[in-house]
């Protein structure tokens, strides 16, 4: 078991040394041969790896252009349709670390393998769910088996790749995969709903998973914790009581802003989160290791990873609101608009892979939330009105910066735990991801409507010449830009106007707010990783 002295060796011995091996890894990776002979299946392995991530990343993101469809076909209540939404990253969050922990005890292809099993046939299972209740309890299903994945992929990436120059170019193509997933997923879940229905985006789980159910027994090799212990039940379950509320907290503090039920259902994960970490501590054999969080280079790698997300997923919202709202483009032109970001993000991440040979690792992630520090530097002191050109180029500048960093943090992440904890390492990973992603739209997001709301000046004669049910109208324009724009398609022209101009001045102005606060985080992290990783040598 790792411990916060054990591991800090290990960690610099990885980052220098490529052929460098923990000695419990070797039979796992290699099945006991040279590791020459087995260097083409290895990418071979990895190419299979990559289905369950395209997959996971797709899916993430095309449902939100199946919600209509889902509307019109189940006809779910409000709250049916927000649990459509919500049960899958809810489950899925909760359960990353308890499955992280299982693949390094019952074996990460093993886990991979049941998690590919059950995907595949609740995802078919639910392409024809005839109620929103199936529906719900499928995306719930769903979120189980994902759990089961995306750890096990990265875990599997740190045992078939000991060599760390090789590994880390598997990471930057792991990390590639579930960027092209994420970009990918608004477009195809689009054409799939246009093209047949809104099942196929989950159907189409079947033919994908198919190649590493075939496959993956015979090329991806099978490794776990030669010594992993008995299981905590109880640990399962506390986990799961933190991560879920934490995460349903989070997501209501988003769309609702501050209440009763966010702070209640935050506090009380952290309260359970507490006494998770307490049990860990006094365990033998513990879920989660929490000696892992002693080692600096795992810590601190985890949080510029977290920070790097929540940099992106934070800059996402508001120009995702920009590009539909003032510049009146479709969902789908919008998405297509990101996707030259998006394509930043994997090149910067394949870029830095050899760059860690001539600059230390610790300065390439500063480097990389450098350069989403002046992304946010862009949108705070730029003048907006030319069109969407500025808020493009500022995200195109951000995520070459979250793409460096998020495929070096990732690589420390792994490099810096033995092989044997790698599971456990990649689901904490997985979970900041997580929480990055949520945290980035909660913060900034209710910064935004907060300034927004603050900064709106409605046109006087507003209430005199609004249609019917004017005070809604009014009160939801008050409270998004959404409502504003609303409220300005029922209005004669001039009022239309006047509204439209004073709701783009309110939002604009909560844009240079939010990014003025995103610059100062990021160029603090950037400063503390620079800090604290500065010792880390150059790969060599």
């Amino acid at each position: 078991m790792g411990n916060s002295s054990s591991t800090s060796t290990p960690a610099t011995r990885h980052l220098t040394a490529g052929p460098a091996r923990h000695p419990a890894a070797a039979p796992a990776a290699t099945g006991g041969r040279p590791a020459a002979t087995n260097r083409g299946r290895d990418w071979l392995a990895l190419a299979l790896l990559m289905f369950p991530v395209l997959l996971v990343a797709v899916d993430n993101t095309a449902l939100t252009f199946a919600l209509p469809a889902i509307a019109r076909g189940l006809e779910p209540t409000g709250v049916q349709l927000l649990w459509i939404v919500d049960a899958y990253p809810l489950v899925l969050a909760g359960l990353l670390v308890a499955m992280g922990s299982f693949g390094d005890r019952i074996g990460r292809r093993r886990l991979l393998l049941i998690g590919s099993t059950g995907f595949a046939a609740v995802s078919a299972a639910t392409a024809f769910a005839p109620s929103a209740e199936w529906l719900i309890a499928g995306r719930a299903a769903l979120g189980f088996f994902g759990a089961m994945l995306m750890p096990s992929t990265l875990s599997l990436i740190r045992n078939i790749f000991p060599d760390a120059n090789r590994r880390r170019l598997a990471i930057a193509i792991w990390a590639a995969g579930f960027s092209g997933g994420a970009a990918l997923g608004p477009i195809f879940g689009g054409w799939l709903v246009e093209q047949y229905w809104w099942g196929a985006i989950l159907l189409v789980a079947v033919p994908i998973m198919l190649p590493i159910l075939i496959l993956g027994p015979v090329l991806i090799p099978e490794s776990r914790d030669p010594r992993p212990g008995s299981v905590d039940g109880a640990s399962i379950v506390l986990s799961l009581l933190t991560m879920v509320p934490l995460v349903y907290g989070i997501k209501s503090l988003a769309t609702e802003g501050f209440g009763a039920a966010s702070a209640a259902a935050i506090g009380g994960g952290l309260v359970i989160g507490y006494a998770f970490v307490r049990r860990q501590k006094r365990l033998t054999s513990p879920l989660l290791d929490m000696s892992l969080f002693g080692n600096r280079i795992f810590s601190t790698a985890i949080t510029a990873n977290v920070l790097a997300l929540f940099s992106f997923n934070g800059f996402i919202l508001f120009l995702a609101q920009h590009l539909q709202l003032l510049e009146g483009q479709r969902p789908t032109e919008a998405g297509i608009a990101m996707i030259p970001a998006l394509v930043a993000t994997v090149v910067a991440g394949l870029l830095v892979v050899p760059l860690v040979r001539k600059v230390r690792p610790g300065f390439v992630v500063a480097g990389g939330l450098s350069l989403s520090a002046t992304g946010y530097f862009m949108v705070a002191f730029g003048d907006h009105s030319g069109g969407p050109a500025l808020l493009l180029g500022a995200l195109l500048v951000l995520a070459l910066g979250v793409g460096a960093a998020e495929t070096i943090s990732n690589d420390m992440i792994l490099g810096s735990v033995p092989p044997e904890k790698s599971g456990a390492a990649a689901a904490i990973s997985e979970t900041g991801y997580e929480i990055g992603s949520l945290l980035g739209t909660a913060v900034l997001g209710s910064i935004l409507t907060a300034s927004y709301q603050r900064n709106l000046v409605l046109p006087e004669g507003l209430a005199a010449s609004s249609p019917g049910g004017a005070a809604e109208g009014i009160a939801h324009a008050r409270e998004t830009l959404a409502g504003s724009m609303e409220l300005a398609h029922s209005l004669p022209e001039p009022l239309a106007d006047a509204l439209t101009s004073a709701a783009r001045v309110a939002f604009e102005s909560g844009v240079h707010v939010t990014a003025s606060i995103g610059l100062v985080l990021m160029a603090g992290a950037a400063v503390l990783v620079a800090v604290v990783l500065r010792g880390v040598p150059k790969a060599a």
